[in-house]
């Protein structure tokens, strides 16, 4: 049995398939936890789609941002970009299994001493607040309240986090912190506006891993979203989007049973788009 956690595949079925060839990638034997932005963007989100949820627990699936643009435009709020390739999706006529699949994914996962998120965690939170708060999300995502979250969920607001949020205030937050967060200031506070390299960010912001009292720091984390960092040196996060969509690699790491990265594996990509979020 083989693991591997694989970077913002974002509708880039042809490189996957070649990432994955190149492993020799079996689902009845070997299991890949993909670090969201699945879909949009890229040529062919549907086959992308459509071939991890055929996959079942071989693939386990984190939501990105683009992921839940997708699931808020299917509930009829949102906009859709001219830049946004998921029309297929919409007019496929399966749909409804596809994104009822895709709704009831959920937001971080911790496998083999790792914690996967698609884009950060805030410097209070503990793994385990992390993964209570991704639950919550993932349970009003697969709820009856569904609706109404995605009617509300765009927005940079609060830009920061309280343990007593209630409501939308709440949800939003740990969306934005899960699924968007780049920078925060000394205080926590996320800045959405900065998109480039991490070295490039004006005062006061600094990358969510470099703060300094981050609870989590020492804890191997995994995430997306952030396909300029470049490399970091820390040896407790690891970045791996690594621009597919704009030009770049598809990145997929190997690891052992207990954590240890074991490999690297990259698959060219051409590019789909200019890069923008």
């Amino acid at each position: 049995m083989a693991l591997y956690m694989i970077g913002d595949v974002q509708g880039c079925a042809q490189p996957l398939w070649q990432l994955l060839s190149k492993v020799n990638f079996s689902p009845s034997r070997d299991t890949i936890y993909l670090l969201g932005d699945l879909v949009n963007r890229g040529p062919d989100s549907l086959g992308v789609l459509r071939q991890l949820r055929d996959w079942g627990t071989s693939a386990q699936c984190i939501l990105g941002n683009h992921d839940l643009h997708l699931l808020a435009l299917s509930h009829g709020f949102g906009r859709m970009k001219s830049q946004d390739t998921v029309q297929d999706i919409l007019a496929a006529p399966d749909r409804e299994a596809l994104l009822d699949w895709l709704q009831t994914r959920p937001l971080a996962l911790y496998e083999h001493r790792w914690l996967m998120v698609h884009a950060g965690v805030f410097p209070s939170w503990t793994v385990e607040q992390t993964l209570s708060l991704a639950t919550e999300v993932q349970a009003t995502l697969a709820g009856a309240d569904a609706h109404s979250f995605f009617e509300q969920m765009y927005g940079n607001s609060p830009d920061h986090w309280r343990d007593d949020w209630q409501g939308i205030d709440r949800l939003r937050c740990a969306v934005n912190a899960l699924t968007r967060m780049r920078l925060v200031d000394d205080f926590g506070r996320m800045d959405f506006s900065h998109k480039g390299e991490a070295q490039h960010a004006p005062a006061p912001w600094m990358p969510w891993f470099e703060h300094p009292d981050r609870v989590t720091q020492g804890q191997s984390i995994a995430f997306g979203h952030w396909s300029t960092l470049q490399a970091t040196q820390r040896a407790d996060v690891l970045p791996l989007d690594t621009g597919c969509v704009w030009g770049g690699q598809l990145s997929a790491v190997k690891i052992s049973d207990q954590g240890e990265v074991l490999e690297w594996i990259r698959q060219a990509c051409p590019a789909a788009q200019s890069p923008e979020d």
